[in-house]
């Protein structure tokens, strides 16, 4: 059994994206979504819904942008 970063993708309401990938990344995502289906017993309808989990799995590891994203405190002792 495979180990996938992504588990069950929530079927939510649609949205539209206008993004163009090379053919293998296109690939690449249907084998993704194949494996995936595999391993979940989940069949991906549409392997294009994969991107927001994989954006969004990639976002919530990323430690540069979690480090980026919370508000800077000022230094103890001191008043702005």
């Amino acid at each position: 059994m495979a180990k996938l970063k992504l588990g069950v993708v929530a079927d939510d309401k649609p949205v539209k994206l206008a993004i163009e990938f090379p053919a293998t990344v296109h690939r690449d995502l249907v084998a993704y979504a194949e494996i995936l289906a595999r391993e979940t017993d989940h069949p991906v309808s549409d392997p294009a819904k994969l991107i927001v989990a994989m954006v969004e799995r990639f976002m919530a590891t990323d430690r540069g942008f979690a480090k980026a994203r919370r508000p800077r405190q000022s230094p103890a002792g001191k008043e702005g």
